[in-house]
């Protein structure tokens, strides 16, 4: 089982309120490769707005994203995930490979559908029919990804005779990794997907509902479920190296010593997780390296 760190591109604190710098964030992927961590990912949102009257906001995460894959060599580079409105999905897919040639075929390409309202309103994209844009998006992003020529027109998207030229590195193209929890999100990951995610998860129990759901809308699509890979982003608090009151990333995070969290990576790789996306509460360097010791026992005793 991989097991790789999100990274903040903002700091989750007090209602979010500061900015991870672009040293501290290039800081911490440095030690998370040079860690032997398999993963780096990046959230994709543009600002907050949970009170009308205070606007929080991170770092862009493509621009973030395209610098970490000049700043490391080896380890992989994902979103967690891309807000489908945000970027035409043709130029999204050209941009994947731009972004695959530069780190070396590391890129794990995320995408979903969005949910906060506000950053929408604030930048202007339209948030009604999200997942039907979605739909259509699916169908011009992922044979773009694969290096395939794509003719379309829908509602919301149209190309023609679209093609991606220079192709990235990867002769099979990109992975496409989707976000999804709802009965018709979860069949469109069955149907455009590598790679599938869930959010946010504490202990490795709470993986048994969704990956259930998972396999039903594989059946209804007719693919094999063993084809697609799950992903499951997880909250790891450590409350002796910080504030973890606020952690957002989920309700009940797992919490412990070093010997029983790696324990719950071992449940969670005997559960069907084949990419733990780990969220640390604080988002620190310390935390980090916690996780590393985490990771190396569980990495030791799995062999």
């Amino acid at each position: 089982m991989k097991i790789g760190i999100r990274i903040d591109n903002f700091v989750p604190g007090t209602e979010f309120r500061v900015a991870s710098s672009y040293a501290e964030i290039r800081e911490m992927a440095q030690v998370a490769e040079r860690e032997g961590l398999d993963s780096i990912w990046l959230s994709d949102h543009l600002l907050f707005r949970f009170d009308p009257d205070v606007t929080l906001g991170p770092w862009e995460c493509w621009t973030l994203l395209s610098a970490l894959a000049e700043t490391t060599n080896n380890i992989e580079l994902g979103t967690m995930v891309l807000c489908n409105p945000f970027r035409n999905p043709a130029l999204l897919a050209k941009m994947a490979h731009t972004l695959d040639e530069i780190s070396g075929g590391r890129l794990i390409l995320g995408v979903g559908a969005g949910w906060h309202q506000p950053e929408f309103d604030a930048f202007g994209y339209p948030f009604d029919r999200r997942v039907d844009r979605f739909e259509e998006a699916l169908q011009i992003l992922r044979p773009l990804l694969k290096g395939q020529s794509v003719d379309f027109a829908g509602t919301h998207y149209q190309v023609q005779n679209c093609v991606i030229t220079p192709l990235g590195p990867r002769p099979d193209g990109i992975p496409l990794l989707i976000g999804a929890s709802s009965p018709r999100m979860l069949r469109l990951t069955a149907r455009y997907a590598d790679k599938w995610n869930t959010a946010w998860l504490g202990d490795p129990q709470e993986l048994t509902e969704p990956l259930e759901q998972l396999r039903d809308a594989c059946n209804e699509v007719g693919r094999d479920p063993a084809t697609l890979d799950v992903t499951v982003n997880v909250s790891v608090a450590f409350p002796d190296l910080g504030d973890t009151t606020t952690n957002p990333f989920g309700e009940n995070p797992l919490s412990g010593t070093v010997e029983s969290l790696a324990q719950a990576f071992q449940r969670y790789s005997e559960a069907g997780a084949g990419h733990l996306i780990v969220q640390t509460t604080p988002a620190s360097l310390p935390a980090l390296e916690r996780l590393v010791e985490v990771i190396r026992l569980y990495r030791n005793t799995a062999r």
